[in-house]
């Protein structure tokens, strides 16, 4: 190599990593793997990130600091917290979907009949404040599902257990290990992204002005995460597994498992238009599909300009695809 080659080389290795900080939504676990696993490989140190992951939880509102500039990216669980940053005008933007499918469920006891979606308006339900807020009101509009069928969920599954009559809200990737381990019986599993709950998930959020004048910045980030995930899900996840694990030591290698597996059982993280155009992928007609849907069941408003809650800039570039298995 030529000195000024060398020189070139040592300029760049040199140059200071930038400090990102990524606020998630709730406390470490599977579902975040995908960002763990840049982190702990290195990943994000070699598209020049020096990142820092803020785990959120029960007692943390990480979203709000995004706004004000107290972190740079946010995990949002689905497009519904895009469009009501629209409509309060809050100038903050969706970038990527690293879920294709939301993970949330409705279960059911087995041997009770419930074979359809359909049969679960035969039962009562328990949903939380947010899931009556959200996907409820769809139930009620595309299926028929009332509210009077409805009591509240508290993250508790012991109610659910105790009554065969009851159905229960959860995320595929963890409430179904709950009841497997305490109630000892597989229960019947409806994934509402199957039945037409069209939002993407695990979406990447961050300030429009971060958009307009750091551009490079959130490509890095947003490739550097896509290849996180095709490496959590199908190479070596052990060292973003012990990550997780430090954040949360309550979480065990078993859940962890678990969850990793329905990820890939399902196609929640790469399924449909990930396969072709990459983890992270967002188009224009899912979104105004969901958006829609949404309009209809009366959760937003049919006039809101939609389309500022997310950029297709960044992503739909097939990043990854190169990792996943023939």
């Amino acid at each position: 190599m030529s000195l000024a080659l060398l020189l070139q080389a040592g300029t760049a290795a040199a140059q200071p990593l930038d400090k990102v900080t990524f606020g998630t939504n709730w406390v470490a676990q599977a579902e975040h793997g995908g960002y763990y696993q840049a982190l702990a490989d290195g990943t994000y140190r070699k598209y020049g990130l020096d990142v820092t992951i803020l785990p959120g939880g029960p007692n943390a509102n990480n979203r709000i600091l995004l706004p004000v500039g107290k972190i740079d990216f946010y995990m949002s669980a689905n497009l519904l917290q895009a469009f009501d940053a629209v409509a309060q005008n809050i100038p903050t933007v969706a970038v990527a979907a690293s879920f294709q499918k939301d993970p949330q469920v409705l279960m059911a006891h087995p041997g009770q009949g419930i074979d359809r979606f359909e049969d679960l308006k035969k039962l009562t339900i328990l949903v939380s404040k947010e899931g009556m807020a959200g996907y409820y009101q769809w139930l009620k509009k595309d299926y028929g599902f009332t509210d009077a069928q409805v009591r509240p969920y508290t993250f508790n599954p012991q109610p659910f257990l105790a009554d065969k009559k009851m159905a229960m809200q959860g995320y595929v990737t963890s409430e179904p290990y709950a009841v497997e381990t305490q109630g000892k019986f597989k229960p019947v599993i409806f994934l509402l992204a199957d039945q037409g709950f069209s939002t993407y998930s695990t979406l990447i959020e961050t300030r429009r002005d971060l958009v307009e004048k750091r551009p490079d910045l959130v490509q890095r980030f947003v490739d550097a995460s896509a290849i996180g995930w095709a490496n959590y899900l199908y190479g070596d996840n052990k060292a973003a597994n012990a990550l997780i694990r430090k954040h949360n030591p309550e979480m065990t290698e078993a859940l962890l498992a678990y969850s990793i597996d329905k990820m890939k059982q399902y196609g929640i993280v790469d399924s449909g238009d990930s396969i072709r155009l990459g983890i992270g992928a967002m188009t224009d007609a899912r979104i105004k599909d969901f958006f829609d849907k949404m309009a209809r069941a009366g959760v937003v408003k049919g006039d809101l300009d939609y389309r500022k809650a997310y950029t297709l800039q960044f992503v739909n570039k097939g990043v990854g695809n190169d990792i996943r298995p023939k």
